[in-house]
């Protein structure tokens, strides 16, 4: 059972850090990651943005270091929302939203 949390967690880390380098080589594209923080009694709204490789939280603060998770709390992503760069006020920016945290793995899915 351990084995499993512990590939949970990988998982995680591995999710974020896939989906920034793809952002990487598409820098004409953010991806938005929405979900939440599970707090003790509670969950607090959490909004990801990555664009050009680069995690940003707009909701909590985030690690930097490359050896950390993005995130040290319990977090669930529930959406994924596709943009091109750069927004604009005067276009709506908005390509694709996919709920499958594995959709936006594939490259393809990216265009």
């Amino acid at each position: 059972m351990e084995e499993t949390l512990a590939s949970l967690k990988m998982a995680e880390i591995d999710l974020i850090n896939n989906l920034e380098k793809i952002s990487s080589e598409i820098p004409n594209r953010i991806i938005k990651l929405e979900g939440f923080i599970l707090k003790e009694n509670h969950k607090e709204q959490l909004e990801i943005i990555i664009f050009k490789g680069f995690s940003s939280s707009t909701t909590h603060p985030i690690e930097i270091d490359l050896e950390k998770k993005v995130i040290e709390s319990q977090y669930v992503i529930t959406k994924f929302k596709l943009y091109k760069a750069p927004l604009l006020e005067t276009e709506d920016n908005f390509i694709r939203e996919n709920q499958n945290s594995v959709f936006f793995l594939n490259k393809k899915n990216w265009i």
